[in-house]
């Protein structure tokens, strides 16, 4: 049983051999003012001289930093490909104009958004820092929370001013002053105050960034045993299922129920701290320079080799050799450590019984909100967040407000956690969550384990702070069926007097089947709607973190199977899929009785589909399935942003039966299409 464990000195190592902490370098800030010109991002539909000029929204992580330029091979190399890959696509001059003093870069609401690469603050911060300047990013609302809590953790100046963005134009003269974070645009004489920090982050900020805070509280988190204690049941009451996990792992016991407002910054003890391949070598970097590097075990690390496994590429191969020889040197052993192939980081870190009710989990990777359908806390994270956390046992947390989505009513035919999700991201909009907290009630218990992990999962997309279903008897089954019942936390329920900023309602007798077309998961329509469309595509790909699971796959090989009595018996498209574990991929070679004693693998081969490793690949445009310019995918993946599954590609999202469905019909189509007639003993999952 996995649990929560103190720090471990390595041999001959005290506690008093660790140096004691330096007193903060308060004031850092207050000698200089950052001067430069605006570099803006405008709108390629709202360009200057246009009727209305705007600048550009949703500019995502994977635009900053595109997945090819997410490599390090070497320790001493870290940020040499992440600033050569700065906005590679989106503008290639960008690091020329930097270098000329375009330091201000000026772009919408909801910047950086997505994933956890902390590659992107770090890059567009090294551009800047190899000629000696500073750059200084002005935004919008709503930005991406990881990247803004990276550029705290790295020193990256970041001022969200709704109105310094409608105002600047190219150009512009700029200063900022770090120590007041007062923004200036001095060509139009206007002066902003940003979105005001919390107060803890403002102290991260101004004491030198976590490496430094790092180092100062390290020998006091070795010296204190982590204790989890949970609130009261009047206490509770007043608190979401999110609020009482963080209040019980909180370090700083004397802060009390009340104290959890949004907006509070507090420090939480982790249980797991897990990464990929791609993000631990920072990770492996900042725990190196916070802890020195030889005096304890990374505390609550697991690291899942899944992103750059199977390029072929030797820098690749050199960039997973240093999370390898990091899980050497420190003993981490499977389920801890996952060779490529034994599986997906979200996928199979709960498959190994590392994830449970009522655990908070900072993960290295955007979609570590999966485990939310495990009744955990799970976000994401940056890599120095992860290496701090491997160090102290702790995270910074700054608490969001909540919402609470409750859902009523019945699965109709062929829905499936991927429908719901996308359904409620239509309903969202543009603005998506707002990076809330969110809080899922499953009322009828209609959701299984694997379409809770789908809609968890991409509270990503959605742009949650995390998203999770408190634990109920759907949960607590799935675990007794793994032969898991002395868990290690007691049994939680959302409080009756937690406040929601927000409270909605999703029926489910009104979700159908959904495709979602480029380039956002919220841009979503019923499947049927999109069927009479005969859109046509070149890869049908099933799989992923998120719907990569045994159940996942055998929704889609009955709908391959019964498609056989109707006459279509081979693919039409190129159909891949991708388990979501090892264990999965040796699953789905057993006979199956649902299929007439045929496996998942046979029904898939036997109608030209073909069966990969467990490993992301195409999802961020890595590997031969990757998408070419041109072409065209229907996937169950959980992002289709612009170029995500590869350069001038297009992803549309849907679920596996859906997806299994368009592979066989041609064009993008529900089963329907096909002339199947849903039964849920025949089809259900």
């Amino acid at each position: 049983m996995h649990t929560i464990q103190p720090a471990r000195l390595k041999p001959g190592v005290t506690i008093e051999s660790i140096p004691q902490p330096e007193a903060a370098a308060a004031g850092w800030l207050a000698t200089r003012v950052i001067r430069g010109r605006a570099l803006i991002f405008w709108d390629p539909q709202h360009p200057p001289g246009s009727a209305s000029p705007r600048k550009l929204d949703a500019i995502d992580t994977d635009q900053i930093t595109p997945s090819a330029d997410c490599v390090s091979e070497s320790l001493e190399t870290l940020d040499e490909r992440w600033k050569a890959g700065s906005f590679r696509h989106l503008m290639p001059d960008f690091r020329a104009r930097v270098h000329r003093g375009e330091t201000f870069l000026v772009a919408g609401d909801r910047f950086a958004i997505g994933s956890s690469r902390e590659m992107s603050p770090a890059g567009l911060k090294g551009v800047a820092e190899e000629v000696g300047l500073e750059l200084v990013v002005v935004c919008g609302q709503n930005m991406g929370d990881i990247f803004r809590r990276n550029a705290f953790n790295l020193g990256l100046h970041v001022v969200q001013s709704p109105e310094a963005v409608a105002d600047a134009r190219d150009g512009d003269a700029f200063s900022f002053d770090p120590a007041t974070r007062r923004l200036t645009n001095e060509t139009q004489g206007r002066s902003y105050a940003p979105v005001p920090l919390t107060a803890k982050e403002d102290e991260i900020r101004r004491t030198g960034g976590i490496f430094a805070v790092g180092r100062r509280e390290f020998r006091r988190s070795v010296e204190v045993a982590p204790s989890i204690d949970w609130a009261d049941e009047r206490a509770a009451r007043r608190l979401t299922t999110t609020e009482q996990i963080v209040y019980a792992h909180r370090v700083d016991k004397g802060l009390k129920p009340e104290d959890l407002t949004p907006g509070t910054t507090l420090r939480v003890y982790a249980d797991l701290l897990p990464a990929s391949d791609g993000t631990a070598p920072f990770a492996i970097h900042t725990f190196n320079q916070i802890t020195g590097g030889g005096r304890i075990l990374p505390r609550q690390a697991a690291i899942a080799n899944d992103h750059f496994v199977f390029t072929g590429k030797a820098s690749d191969d050199k960039q997973t050799g240093i999370g390898r020889d990091f899980a050497r040197a420190q003993g981490l052993e499977k389920p801890y450590y996952a060779t490529p192939g034994d599986g997906i980081f979200h996928f199979y870190f709960p498959e190994q019984g590392l994830v449970m009710p009522g655990q908070f989990i900072p993960g290295a990777d955007s979609h570590s909100r999966a485990y939310g359908a495990y009744g955990a806390v799970g976000i994401g994270v940056g890599s120095t967040t992860l290496g701090f956390g491997w160090s102290t046992g702790c995270v910074y947390f700054t608490l969001a407000r909540a919402r609470r989505v409750v859902f009523t009513g019945r699965l109709q035919p062929w829905v499936s956690g991927k429908d719901i999700v996308l359904e409620l991201l239509r309903r969202w909009g543009a603005t998506q969550s707002q990076g809330m907290s969110v809080e899922f009630v499953d009322r009828g218990l209609e959701l299984p384990m694997v379409y809770r992990n789908t809609i968890a999962n991409m509270m990503a997309e959605a742009e949650s702070l995390n998203g999770i279903f408190a634990p109920d008897e759907v949960t607590y089954a799935w675990y007794r069926a793994k032969g898991m019942t002395d868990l290690p936390y007691p049994r939680i329920a959302p409080g009756e007097e937690a406040a929601y900023v927000l409270d909605e309602t999703l029926d489910l007798d009104g979700v159908a089947p959904m495709i979602a077309k480029p380039f956002s998961p919220g841009n979503a329509f019923p499947a049927a709607e999109v069927g009479r469309e005969r859109i046509a595509f070149d890869k049908a790909l099933i799989g992923s973190c998120t719907n990569g699971s045994y159940a996942d796959l055998l929704s889609a090989a009955l709908v391959v199977r019964a498609a056989r009595g109707k006459g279509a018996t081979t693919v039409a498209r190129e159909l891949v899929v991708f388990p979501g574990s090892g264990g999965v991929s040796r699953e789905i070679e057993r006979p199956e009785p649902r299929l007439g004693g045929e496996s998942i693998a046979e029904v898939f081969r036997a109608a030209g589909g073909a069966i990969r490793q467990s490993w992301c690949g195409p999802c961020f445009g890595q590997g031969p399935d990757a998408l070419a310019k041109g072409q065209r995918a229907i996937t169950s993946f959980n992002r289709n942003w612009q170029n995500r599954m590869g350069l001038g590609g297009e992803g549309y999202l849907a679920s596996p039966a859906v997806v299994a469905a368009s592979a066989l019909l041609g064009y993008m189509g529900p089963p329907s299409e096909l002339g199947l007639v849903w039964h849920p003993e025949q089809f259900g999952v």
